[in-house]
């Protein structure tokens, strides 16, 4: 038996490991780019700053430590500045697909394809912070609730940094074969929860525990990156395993760190229908 405890989740997975989780191929869809208009090349940085270890590997080696997910790949574009991204993945053994730039839908969809994934959790590569906890409980209350899609942000209260999506192989075929506009197909997930939900089960998912207003731990800007950099230096260790709560936690013993990327607003999703 296996109980997963954190921020409000309780599971125990005794049916469910026997049953549905086990008959499952879940994976870890990352996807990343050098290109970034903001900050270019941010997840190759360094983090923590004086180490010899990317934003993209950290998030590799935290989501390894996953006790239900069976696959990490990394998502990434054909163009020849992400071959270095595309080094990064074999030298942390973890499987790759190149797509177009802009395309990320099918990014997504063409790797779970490739990789045989039943069930496919977005991740974004500059979310260094990553909880693993979170991560598997969303799993489980997406598999226990037998939904097409399963979201922590749709509230658009959550800490910017520990959203995750999760969606099934057939929800993302979907989308992938009938979203037409620009957006959809280059935010992934705009199709099934913006244009026509009505077509899917959706599970939102709230965590108070989690949306605490000025807190942004993801990578945009110069600012993101030194309050990353200050993140780490209080709560990395050999292990690597820092949760959601730690970081919280963190923020409520030195607010003060808020004031390092207090200026810089997340870029908001731009719906436009021809």
């Amino acid at each position: 038996m296996i109980i997963l405890k954190n921020n409000g989740f309780n599971y125990t997975l005794k049916g469910l490991t026997q049953g549905n989780i086990k008959k499952m191929k879940i994976g870890a869809i990352i996807q990343g780019r050098t290109t970034s208009t903001r900050l270019p090349r941010k997840i190759l940085k360094n983090l923590p700053y004086d180490s010899d270890i990317t934003v993209l590997e950290q998030e590799i080696n935290r989501l390894k430590k996953s006790e239900l997910l069976n696959e990490i790949i990394v998502a990434t574009t054909t163009n020849k500045s992400d071959d270095e991204i595309v080094e990064l993945a074999k030298k942390n053994e973890v499987p790759h697909y190149r797509g177009d730039e802009f395309n990320v839908l099918e990014r997504y969809y063409q790797s779970a394809k490739m990789f045989n994934v039943d069930v496919v959790v977005r991740i974004t590569s500059d979310c260094p912070c990553v909880d693993r906890r979170l991560v598997d409980n969303i799993i489980m209350d997406h598999v226990s609730k037998n939904v097409d899609y399963s979201s922590n942000s749709l509230n658009g209260r959550l800490i910017r940094g520990f959203d995750l999506e999760v969606i099934n192989f057939q929800a993302l075929t979907k989308a992938f074969l009938n979203a037409t506009e620009d957006f959809e197909r280059e935010h992934v997930t705009p199709y099934i929860y913006e244009s026509h939900p009505e077509r899917f089960n959706i599970n939102s998912i709230e965590d108070d525990d989690l949306s605490v207003p000025g807190v942004r731990v993801t990578l945009d800007t110069e600012e993101d990156y030194m309050l990353l950099c200050a993140v780490f230096d209080y709560l990395y260790h050999d292990d690597n395993d820092f949760s959601a709560t730690d970081v919280v936690n963190l923020f409520k013993k030195r607010p003060w760190l808020m004031n390092i990327n207090k200026n810089i607003k997340q870029k908001k999703l731009k719906v436009i229908v021809k």
